[in-house]
């Protein structure tokens, strides 16, 4: 195997088969599945919601019949099971006060008993979808934490958060309104239509007359529904991509004066998610007038042939009415029908996209660990030779590696400090040690094991990283100098802000160690952040401490006082510390340097200052600027 890193993307996307709806949508069944009880207990509701409801034009024709003097429209249509039929037939007698009285009572009750079950059957199957969504939104999370920073370089922060709420939403329509209507169009129609055929085959036969000019619409409208909403969604991704960084860069926006350049971006990406809207709004309004005009139809075709029935005397006015009232039934799920396939595709659009995430596989995992029991960390690191390249590299800069045949030891409980110019892949070695990039095999080893064959969670738990982007949540400051030391006492915070010499700062604040920061810790000056941020790192009293220009922010004189508290902290810790300034770096038991990937020079401060090299260049200037500083 090549010595360079493999990219991350190994199969280019125009290779990847798109999913069909169908394909999206079964990847909902597992999470389905562990709701089986509710998902049978809502559905046995709704069914038996169905065959109450489907009573309803029945006992309003009956009446109607006894009204008008008939004889009963069940016992002339047989259109009940026989022992119900029989108990309401024996209520019943033409132009009796108590008959109309009964049917009204029941057809009260029906309407009571219709309305309890489609409560539970709303309540059920709804409160389904929002755990299943709950469900979907904790393994999208758990399966963003998981990911390495190379999948955060293909898609942007703004667009991940769509397909996490946006999407997320489309797909619980599915879950809840999707297959709670999508079940009650099917029960209301067989229960419709099969009372229909024992009133009267010849009428139900004119109701199937629209059926193919129906499912010929569904399926065009469908498509277009599903690919117009599939481009929505992704505008929509790429607005929400554009805001989020605006929000997070408005300090830059602002400084070089670019508001009006971002309003006119913004407007120009948010006028194309409008059109698309309209251009969906389109299809989706044609589709309804086409069920409409195809249910008027109908309504007109059985009035023409009933009237002519009940003028005739072979159709009683009753069962007119109760077939005009089945019609009416089938009126609401062939209307459904068109929001139901609106839902459903563009759930499927969504899920879709859910399933980019949900299936991305992160390159950095414990596939190597052996099954043996992990020893705990004693901070050796190792680079034997290390050739690394970002992934996506080559196609930059000729595919230069970042790093190129790095070799290096580093001793447990020593400290070794990386110096070099802008580029030269110091941070990238740092975030190697970490495996926060994924390594050449068995170039980078801990302990003299390779770095793959640690589990992440020990090697992770076991290094302090102190990042060179300093990054605060939006909450207070003992929450973050505690972030990931979830046992960490008040004192332990006190004694790492002691250390990382914020203390005596948090102590003049109103709410002190209670302040909240900002987003990104916007109310701390630069230099705060980065020793809130040391602090963090410390507190966790790691085997290893990763300093990746940790103190680039902070004046000379605090400068010296940290690395005061952090002599004690280092004795006996593997210490890989970064930086520009000679005068942090020149008390390590090794300073080395680092040019275009590759080590040029090796030593202590005083051997390094012998041989008149690079750092000996450095540190000639920097004792210039400090020089020119007291003057």
């Amino acid at each position: 195997m090549s010595a360079a890193a493999t990219p991350v993307a190994a199969v280019a996307p125009a290779a990847v088969r798109k999913a069909s709806p169908i394909e999206n949508l079964r990847a909902l069944l597992p999470y389905v599945r562990r709701y089986r009880g509710g998902t049978a207990l809502g559905v046995a509701t709704l069914l038996a919601g169905g065959l109450v409801g489907a009573m309803l034009p029945l006992v309003m024709g009956t009446i109607i019949d006894s009204i008008s003097g008939e004889h009963s429209l069940i016992e002339r249509m047989s259109a009940l099971p026989g022992p119900l039929e029989r108990f309401l037939l024996s209520f019943y007698r033409p132009l009796s006060g108590e008959t109309l009285v009964f049917f009204s009572l029941t057809l009260l009750g029906i309407v009571l008993v219709k309305g309890i079950f489609s409560f539970l059957t709303r309540n059920i199957l709804i409160g389904v979808s929002r755990d299943i969504e709950y469900d979907l939104r904790n393994d999208l999370l758990d399966h963003l934490l998981r990911m390495e920073p190379a999948f955060y370089v293909r898609n942007r922060t703004g667009e991940l958060m769509s397909r996490c709420t946006n999407d997320l939403n489309a797909v619980r329509m599915v879950l809840g309104p999707g297959i709670m209507y999508s079940l009650n169009t099917i029960v209301i129609m067989v229960m419709a239509i099969s009372i229909m055929v024992r009133i009267s085959p010849q009428l139900t036969l004119y109701v199937f007359l629209p059926v193919p000019a129906v499912a010929l619409a569904v399926r065009y409208f469908g498509k277009v529904i599903h690919d117009r909403y599939e481009k929505i969604q992704a505008l929509l991704a790429a607005l929400s991509a554009r805001v989020q960084e605006n929000l997070t860069g408005i300090r830059v926006v602002r400084a070089f004066c670019q508001e009006e350049h971002e309003s006119r971006a913004f407007e120009r990406q948010n006028k194309d998610y409008v059109d698309s809207n309209m251009a969906l709004i389109a299809a989706w309004s044609l589709f309804f007038p086409a069920l409409e005009f195809l249910i008027g139809i109908v309504f007109l075709i059985v009035l023409w042939q009933g009237s002519r029935l009940t003028l005739q005397g072979s159709f009683s006015l009753g069962a007119l009415m109760a077939f005009y009232g089945y019609i009416a039934q089938l009126v609401w799920p062939k209307v459904a029908l068109g929001w139901v396939t609106n839902i459903f595709q563009r759930g499927a659009a969504s899920m879709g996209r859910l399933r980019y995430i949900l299936s991305a596989e992160p390159e950095i995992d414990d596939r190597a660990v052996a099954a043996r029991p992990a020893d705990d960390i004693h901070g050796g690191i190792e680079f034997r030779h290390l050739t690394f390249r970002h992934p996506g590299a080559e196609n930059n800069a000729g595919g230069r590696p970042v790093l190129d045949d790095i070799n290096l030891r580093i001793p447990a409980g020593s400290t070794v400090a990386v110096v070099g110019p802008t580029g030269s892949g110091k941070s990238t070695l740092a975030a190697l040690v970490a495996r926060l990039w994924e390594a050449p095999p068995g170039s980078v080893l801990i302990d003299g094991r390779p770095i793959a064959e640690w589990p992440l969670h020990a090697l992770r738990r076991a290094i302090g990283f102190v990042t060179q982007d300093t990054f605060l949540f939006s909450e207070t400051l003992r929450e973050n100098i505690a972030f990931g030391a979830e046992a960490a006492s008040d004192l332990d915070v006190d004694r790492a802000a002691h250390i990382a010499s914020i203390r005596d700062e948090v102590l003049d604040f109103p709410k002190q160690f209670e302040t909240v920061v900002g987003e990104r810790g916007l109310t701390l000056s630069g230099g705060q952040k980065q020793r809130a941020a040391l602090a963090r790192a410390l507190i966790r009293e790691p085997k290893i401490l990763v300093l990746d220009d940790a103190l680039a922010n902070v004046d000379t004189e605090t400068e010296e006082r940290i690395l005061r508290g952090l002599a004690e902290v280092t004795r006996h810790r593997t210490t890989l510390l970064i930086s520009h300034r000679c005068s942090t770096v020149r008390h390590a038991d090794q300073i080395v340097v680092l040019r275009e990937g590759r080590i040029v020079e090796s030593g202590n401060h005083e051997d390094l200052i012998g041989r008149g090299g690079y750092y000996a260049d450095l540190y000639q200037k920097q004792l210039l600027e400090e020089e020119l500083a007291r003057v």
